[in-house]
């Protein structure tokens, strides 16, 4: 048995700032490969994320030089069986399905390639903040598999035909690129990247945490359904947010002109 100083560092690490917990994809000997143990605990601290009410905002990073690979190849080729490859894909769509059901806003932080789902990771975000330095792709064309799970969060994200020209050349675009196709938010010099990601995680902070968890949960809710249903999910949405001890508070110190004092209610 391996002394403590031994150890294996853990799979994904975490720290906090204030509201801000960053989660940390930490296998850089592997470009951060999503195997299926780094699924694991990337979902059980993205579990623990949402349980706890100090978190406001979840920032998500990865160790080394590159934000994630996508998934273990190696992996994937050493359990050539069907059983295993579901399981692996489906674990990979709950932890996905999970960042979206999280009550609190995630930022991806990129600074390096993110390929495949690693890419599929940087989509399923509410939001991102990429270096100039930063690359991405949905690869798995190149080595004759179709990125079909990354398409998913990809097509959700960017339009139709930029989805179809990632997902059918597995080429690679820069970070303005990724801008410009909707997949990312901001693009910094890679010095600035931290300071750009603190900057939009103070700013979500700032607000009514209860309007920020609303908020999210509706906008999942809405985006999917037709025009008139997702007005009425709004309209209750609206109301219940209307009814809450911030948005009055809120209300109220607009009128007087000072800085609202939000109770989290």
């Amino acid at each position: 048995m391996p002394r403590a100083s031994e150890a294996s560092p853990p799979l994904v690490s975490e720290s906090r700032a204030g509201g801000v917990l960053t989660i940390t994809l930490n296998r850089p000997d592997t470009l951060n490969a999503l195997s299926s143990a780094m699924l694991d605990a990337l979902h059980g601290a993205l579990q623990r994320a949402g349980a706890d009410e100090q978190v406001r905002v979840v920032v998500l990073a990865g160790a080394g030089r590159a934000f994630s690979a996508g998934h273990d190849l190696k992996e994937m080729r050493a359990h050539d069986d069907e059983a295993f490859q579901r399981a692996l894909f489906a674990r990979c769509s709950e932890v996905m399905l999970a960042i979206q059901a999280l009550p609190q806003p995630v930022i991806a932080r990129v600074h390096g390639i993110a390929t495949a789902a690693g890419c599929q990771l940087v989509a399923a975000c509410d939001l991102a903040v990429a270096a100039e330095t930063a690359r991405f792709a949905v690869s798995g064309i190149n080595v004759g598999l179709f990125c079909s799970t990354p398409s998913v969060a990809l097509a959700r994200n960017v339009g139709r035909k930029q989805a179809m020209e990632m997902l059918m050349t597995g080429e690679l675009i820069d970070a303005r690129a990724a801008r410009e196709r909707g997949l990312v938010n901001r693009v910094v010099a890679p010095e600035a990247l931290d300071d750009e990601v603190a900057k939009l995680a103070a700013a979500i902070v700032a607000k009514s945490p209860v309007a920020v968890r609303l908020g999210k949960r509706l906008f999942y809710e809405q985006v999917e359904r037709g025009v008139a249903e997702a007005y009425e999910l709004a309209t209750t949405a609206m109301t219940c947010n209307m009814m809450t001890d911030d948005a009055r508070e809120g209300l109220d110190a607009f009128i007087q002109k000072r800085p609202p004092r939000w109770r989290g209610r």
